[in-house]
């Protein structure tokens, strides 16, 4: 039988994760120190363990809502109006996802007719393309450059928009750039979107992640805005709860209730157990939370010192935890790149073209790591690019 002619046409027309592909070179080899997967390298914080586990011994094993439990979005309604400054009514405008990728899914099924066209900023995350693809959308990318820190400029994304554009995704602070919006481009950017009467999904799962002190502004939080933007949020990156898989979605009611529909049938809900651990992360979470940002920052201070020494120029990113070095001046691509600095030193990155051509030319260096092994892999890729 041939099986590839049984595929889904825009299914097979789908890449692997550039990241997943590099990363089963890595499987099985001792001595890697990897700088890969944007994972924590903290374990989830006991107290939030507990509730787990007291979910379980209560005998909680059950369905929830599809929106979720109540008392959870309930949690994650005071959480974002503190946090983010928006409110949302937590009986209706609050979906509680398999993290968020799923709630990506969920808003692009219930936005895009076959067609429409997304706009999204690049270099970013290898699922936004796919997802869209999925979706039957159109993928539109706006170029970010080194210059500007990566950010999205509004006249770049002004000059992407047509009659044909339906939504708008974002993610601040990025990954793989590390890259943050400053209040005026974020204006500039809101202007558009109303202007074109666009819906604006906004990824924001590291907003906890910012550093020297600046705080996270959404883009939801602007004049006009929130009755426009779908706002992602979840617990995987601030609580390193990945494992967990939980997510969810701020947005209109009838948003949340087109997305509803999609997840009653793909999911039903959310695990109960991560919904309970969930609602300890929200209410007592964030000393913990604190603690891992400011062991983060002192980990991107170290790795942007040493890149920059080492003579792969590196901006200091304002978030997330990556740093994106250009490794141009060493006359290799991305993959070349990172495939020679395994094979020769043992150290895992991802090739910046992983997320997109904008890419070429950088590398991802993930800093959820610990400091010890950061400074044995800078070693190790400074004799690398020396080699060079």
């Amino acid at each position: 039988m041939d099986y590839q002619a049984k595929i889904a046409r825009n299914v097979a027309a789908i890449p692997r994760s550039g990241i997943r592909d590099f990363f089963e070179l890595v499987q099985g080899r001792e001595g890697i120190i990897s700088l890969g997967v944007g994972e924590p390298d903290f374990t989830t914080p006991w107290h939030i363990r507990e509730a787990a586990i007291y979910s379980l011994e209560k005998g909680q094993t059950t369905y929830t809502s599809n929106l979720g439990l109540l008392s959870l979005r309930k949690s994650i309604s005071r959480y974002v109006s503190s946090f983010f400054e928006v409110d949302y009514d937590p009986a209706r405008e609050v979906l509680v996802t398999v993290g968020v990728s799923e709630a990506i899914d969920l808003a692009l099924r219930a936005l895009l007719n076959p067609g429409d066209e997304v706009v999204f900023h690049e270099p970013c995350y290898v699922s936004y393309s796919p997802s869209i693809a999925l979706a039957h959308g159109k993928s539109v990318a706006v170029e970010t450059h080194k210059a500007d820190a990566f950010s999205l400029k509004p006249e770049a994304l002004a000059a992407a928009i047509t009659p044909r554009t339906r939504v708008l995704m974002l993610n601040f602070p990025t990954n793989p750039t590390g890259a943050v919006a400053s209040l005026a481009d974020l204006e500039g950017i809101a202007r558009l979107a109303i202007q074109h009467d666009l819906i604006v999904l906004t990824d924001e799962i590291y907003s906890e992640l910012r550093y020297d002190g600046e705080k996270h502004i959404s883009i939801a939080s602007l004049p006009g805005m929130r009755e426009r933007t779908i706002l992602l949020h979840g617990f995987s990156k601030a609580f390193a709860m990945t494992g967990f898989r939980l997510g969810y979605a701020c947005a209109p009611q009838p948003i949340i209730e087109a997305m509803m529909k999609i997840h009653q049938y793909a999911m039903l809900c959310a695990p109960i157990m991560s919904q309970n651990a969930a609602i300890e992360a929200l209410e007592h979470g964030a000393p913990s939370m604190r603690a891992m940002r400011d062991s983060y920052h002192q980990r991107r201070d170290f790795l942007v010192k040493r890149l920059n020494e080492i003579g792969l120029d590196c901006h200091t990113p304002g978030g997330a935890f990556y740093v994106f070095p250009d490794i141009r001046k060493t006359g290799r691509g991305s993959k070349e790149f990172a495939l020679g600095l395994l094979d020769a030193e043992g150290v895992a990155a991802v090739p910046g073209s992983a997320f997109g051509p904008s890419g070429e030319g950088f590398l991802r260096c993930c800093y959820a790591t610990a400091l010890t092994d950061l400074r044995t892999a800078m070693e190790r890729m400074e004799r690398y690019v020396g080699s060079l």
